[in-house]
């Protein structure tokens, strides 16, 4: 029983999940589900997920919209259910028997606490895909740190080190990327594993930390590591070897990129650009190898041609040319970008516990099921009572037709 309004993807209409998630990497990868058409149980403490008060704990307004939340629980059903009593375990483990996924990021040590432990819960519930995300993974001394993903997903992983300005000072990032992009590497596992079910009856543990898809997130750097003991750090603006892979600054104080990965294919169609066509046979120009050596003039020397018009003259004669390059847009920027409206990049969530307001869509369309609009984000145990009084049998062993 998807509480989706929308179209979503006949193949996960009866798809039934399970999440005891708080915060942001479990909920989001949920919440994708429940955008595609899937039944996703949020079961919640008496006292909510914490990301429900999280504008309220810094002193924002409370009553207005969180946007935070309703991107990674929309179109969810509320349980609340008191996990430290007795019957409301029993009443958790009534619902994983009639479920095909549980998803949950709360640590391994208060899983086990639970009597959640993964193998365990599997061989309980034979059928289930358990989808584990947690910080620094199911073993190891560290199993039960407790993190946010700046900790384990940029800190740990060497991500933060590795985009550090010139003075060598981490990238302290913005909340919840290090968790959204976990949840995309959960979504995947757990789907590749419902596919298993479906053809087999059975379930199993899916795998992912925060820790792990930084690192796999860093891979090029760390493969170049492991390779030859050493990788390049991140140089400051003015010095960076690539020219034509860097951000310039317009006269009405714009940035954009040049993005051309490929220095000898793209430099004169900027030269010719930038209104100095007699660069291109500038012998600093001549090649990849050349402009590399001679970075830090050049771009100076960009520098103060760039600076002198503002980015809608630039645009013109860039696209004119064929350079290839992007706006560095802000926030406000980017909510009211053509592209990204063409392409689905926002939808209107229904009226509900937040109220309805616009928000950001999933990374993913599908092409015979375009979506302008979700389902409501849910009150705090709004959908108890009819949870819980629903009864919903599912097959013990393998599937006797086709998947």
């Amino acid at each position: 029983m998807s509480a989706d309004p929308g179209s979503g993807l006949s193949t996960l209409s009866d798809l039934r999940v399970i999440e005891l998630g708080v915060w942001v990497a479990a909920p989001s990868a949920a919440a994708l589900l429940a955008d595609w058409g899937a039944d996703v149980i949020k079961v919640e403490p008496p006292a909510g997920d914490p990301m429900r008060h999280v504008f309220g704990s810094l002193g924002i307004d409370s009553d207005m919209p969180n946007p935070a939340f309703s991107l990674d629980n929309r179109g969810k059903r509320s349980v609340v259910l008191n996990l430290r009593l007795h019957e409301d375990r029993e009443r958790l483990e009534d619902l994983l028997a009639s479920a095909d996924v549980f998803i949950s990021n709360l640590r391994p040590d208060a899983l086990d606490g639970l009597g959640l432990e993964p193998d365990a819960t599997v061989a309980r519930h034979p059928r289930l895909v358990y989808s584990s995300i947690s910080g620094y993974g199911l073993r190891g001394d560290e199993r039960d740190r407790p993190t946010y993903d700046i900790g384990a997903f940029w800190a740990r992983s060497g991500l933060s080190m590795q985009m550090a300005d010139h003075q060598g000072t981490p990238l302290n990032a913005r909340g919840g990327i290090g968790d959204h992009i976990t949840g995309l590497a959960a979504l995947a596992g757990l789907l590749a594993a419902v596919l298993e079910q479906r053809a087999t009856g059975r379930g199993r543990v899916v795998e992912v930390s925060l820790l792990r898809t930084g690192a796999y997130v860093l891979g090029w750097d760390l493969g170049l590591q492991m390779t030859l003991g050493k990788v390049a750090r991140a140089e400051a603006r003015e010095h960076n070897q690539a020219p034509l892979m860097n951000p310039y600054r317009t006269a009405d104080e714009k940035w954009f990129f040049f993005t051309g990965l490929e220095a000898a294919r793209h430099i004169g169609a900027v030269c010719r650009a930038l209104g100095r066509p007699d660069l291109a046979d500038d012998p600093r120009f001549a090649d990849a190898r050349a402009i590399r050596r001679n970075r830090t003039e050049i771009i100076a020397m960009f520098d103060e041609i760039i600076g002198k018009l503002p980015l809608a003259v630039w645009a013109e004669r860039f696209d004119r040319e064929g350079v290839w390059w992007a706006p560095a847009q802000t926030p406000a920027e980017v909510v009211e970008d053509p592209q990204l409206r063409a392409n689905g990049g926002f939808v209107e969530i229904d009226g509900g516990a937040a109220g309805g307001h616009r928000s950001v869509n999933g990374p993913v369309s599908f092409s015979d099921a375009p979506r302008s609009r979700v389902a409501a984000v849910p009150g705090l145990g709004q959908h108890t009572d009819e949870v819980l009084g629903e009864r919903r049998d599912r097959p013990s062993g393998p599937p006797s037709g086709n998947i």
